[in-house]
């Protein structure tokens, strides 16, 4: 196997170097032919791989490509850790960059820059392959920053355009802060273990519970705790937890087949996987996991909110997704990481879908994405409602789609974990209030999605009249893609959910204290999918959906005048959720506005003044006086030379006779 996954991985490597050197050469043709086969190629052998781990039996496997580096007995080295975890990360990687570089073709035909944009996406796939097989901190950090690099070459895609370089470089600031954090969690990881092997760490993560740390003199922090905190602040960054969530939807800035990829199965999922990887060293500190769920927890229930008020038919799927990350951080702070990483598992099939599905609309109404200013194009796009109504109903947690079997039980794994964490009533407030949180959700989630897909779809046609009378269908080159991820998004969840969830799918990939195993519990109630259907209806999730749909139709077919009076009515809180939370204000104003007020101090107080005026200035300026004192002396006559030569002879025979 180990052949296979270095093509797996260099594939889409030496497809984004041959796209990306000699684009001219090959021209459009050639340059997604080589990444689509380059992506493909890793997508046939990465399930080959989950296959012989699954059925075939295979063990895991642990292996080192080359030593990079050794530097007082720490071993930097290339290699990969292939388990259950990882071969299903794979799958879902490379399956979602395939349908996008299929879709890319169709709605990238016309742009000048068709070549550099299909190398990049598949340098984003060899990143992200990187990141999920490593199997040390140092590969892990390489793959990080690397799928961090090329997003932020994809959102800037557009460079001409001011707000695509304003998106980038939010992007790239708002994960520096975040990647501050994680390089602090691997420097801790390296102080107390002395490597950067993961199973090395592992085995050392129980002594390193009981070591300390001060952070601040006389108040010793636990040293597991103080480092997952620091690793999950990447996560924070990574998977736009709030408040390093703001990069995310200014993201739309990019086209939108790098939206998909990065909303569904690249960046934002890269926090959600490290979590769960890092699982032996979360597991060993209750405080880490408390701070996950309260994130979590906000970002999953806010985040939402803002979705209700977006009019761009690209930042209500955005918004979506910050909401659905949340679901899965929660998730993990629950000890729930098979829940979580099932739920990355739909949610990369089911939101690549929307965002596939809104690209094609906006192919089809000519870049317009005000839904305000559509309606009515299900008879005009068949394909792509009934794709984005089974992406819709995914998302809410219909019953039976891929999304109910991951979000239902993710909130049931959430509700039950009050018992398995809860030793105080803080702790048990804390995932109450999470449980509340991701049930309130549900009801937002409905009520957003079916607005978008109501005011799309179905109502009043309020486009203008050209744009009308050019409106079809797109490309099959376009709708097949629609139609591969509509097929997971359905059905997925029937025959994964028992082996994923309550299965030993994961085996020793995934560790979770035998008092935290809220699963592992829940297990004892499971009767199969058809079971989970039957007992749907009787749970709060489903009616919270329903009345989410419900209230969408009302407000937005059937009585369309009320969103504007209850606007009117709730002005302010719609001015706070315009506003984002004012979350913007506080970053650019506060973070950058702060960043840049300090760089001006020290320009004009270290650089200018102490460097330039009292240094290198000040410098020239008293060596310019020093010559002009001593240029005195140069009188040009002999008699003033002799005089001196007299006075420095006396001087110093009077100083040699003093010492006699």
């Amino acid at each position: 196997m180990y052949d296979y996954y270095l093509i797996i991985v260099l594939a889409p490597l030496a497809a984004a170097i041959i796209a990306g050197l000699a684009g001219k050469k090959i021209g459009r043709v050639g340059a997604h032919w080589v990444t689509i086969a380059g992506v493909g190629t890793a997508c046939v052998l990465s399930l080959l791989v989950l296959r012989n781990m699954f059925w075939g039996g295979a063990a895991a496997e642990n292996i080192s490509v080359y030593t990079w580096a050794v530097t007082d007995g720490l071993h930097m080295e290339v290699g990969f850790l292939v388990d259950r975890l990882t071969a299903l990360m794979m799958c879902v990687v490379t399956f979602v960059s395939l349908m996008v570089h299929i879709y890319t073709i169709g709605y990238m035909h016309e742009d000048p820059g068709y070549q550099r944009f299909f190398s990049y996406i598949s340098l984003f796939t060899f990143a992200m392959l990187m990141l999920v097989m490593a199997n040390n901190f140092l590969q892990l950090f390489f793959g990080w920053e690397a799928v961090g690099l090329v997003s932020y070459l994809l959102i800037g895609f557009w460079f001409k355009r001011e707000t695509a370089i304003f998106a980038n470089l939010k992007a790239f600031l708002v994960n520096r802060v975040g990647d501050f954090g994680f390089i602090l969690g691997i420097a801790g990881v390296v102080t107390f273990t002395g490597s950067l092997d993961y199973a090395e760490v592992f085995a050392s993560a129980d002594q390193v519970a009981t070591q300390s740390i001060e952070i601040f003199p006389g108040m010793p922090w636990n040293a597991m705790t103080v480092i997952c905190i620091l690793l999950f602040i990447g996560a924070m960054g990574k998977s736009a937890q709030a408040p390093l969530h703001v990069w995310l939807p200014d993201s739309m800035e990019g086209p939108t087949p790098i939206s998909a990829l990065i909303h569904a199965a690249t960046m934002v999922t890269a926090g959600i996987f490290m979590v769960a990887r890092m699982s032996p060293l979360f597991e060993l500190s209750t405080t880490a996991l408390g701070f996950v769920i309260i994130i979590g927890s906000i970002t999953a229930f806010f985040m939402g909110l803002l979705g209700i008020v977006q009019n761009d038919i690209k930042r209500v799927v955005a918004y979506s997704t910050l909401s659905q990350l949340g679901y899965m951080t929660v998730a993990l702070g629950a000890s729930a990481y098979s829940a979580a990483i099932f739920h990355l598992m739909t949610h990369a099939f089911f939101k690549a879908l929307l965002f596939l599905a809104a690209g094609s609309v906006i192919i089809a109404m000519h870049h317009e994405q005000d839904i305000r200013k559509m309606g009515g194009i299900k008879k005009y796009m068949p394909i792509t409602y009934w794709t984005a109504l089974v992406g819709s109903l995914a998302l809410i947690g219909f019953p039976g789609s891929s999304g109910f079997f991951s979000k239902d039980l993710l909130i049931e794994a959430v509700k039950e974990s009050h018992w398995h964490h809860g030793t105080t009533l803080g702790d048990q407030m804390t995932y109450w209030i999470a449980y509340l949180s991701v049930l309130l959700g549900v009801f937002v989630t409905a009520l957003y999605s079916f607005r978008m897909f109501f005011l799309v779809f179905h109502g009043e046609e309020r486009m203008d009249a050209e744009t009308k009378s050019h409106l079809h269908e797109t490309p099959p080159v376009v709708t097949v893609p629609l139609i591969m991820l509509a097929i997971p998004s359905a059905i997925i969840g029937w025959f994964t959910v028992g082996p994923v969830l309550f299965g030993s799918y994961f085996g020793d990939a995934i560790v979770v204290a035998k008092s935290h195993d809220v699963i592992g519990d829940m297990s004892s109630g499971w009767h199969g999918s058809l079971g989970l259907l039957e007992h749907a209806v009787m749970t709060p999730v489903f009616w919270l959906a329903a009345s989410g749909v419900f209230t969408a139709w009302f407000l937005y077919l059937k009585r369309p005048d009320i969103p504007a009076t209850i606007k009117n009515k709730l002005s302010v809180a719609y001015t706070v959720l315009e506003n984002k939370f004012y979350f913007d204000d506080l970053w650019i104003s506060g973070f950058a506005g702060g960043g840049r007020a300090i760089g001006r101090f020290l320009w004009q107080k270290g650089d200018q003044m102490l460097i330039d005026d009292m240094l290198v200035n000040g410098t020239a300026r008293t060596v310019g006086r020093l010559a002009g004192a001593i240029r005195q002396i140069q009188t040009g006559y002999l008699y003033t030379y002799a005089f001196a030569m007299f006075i420095g002879l006396a001087a110093l025979l009077g100083w040699l006779i003093w010492l006699r």
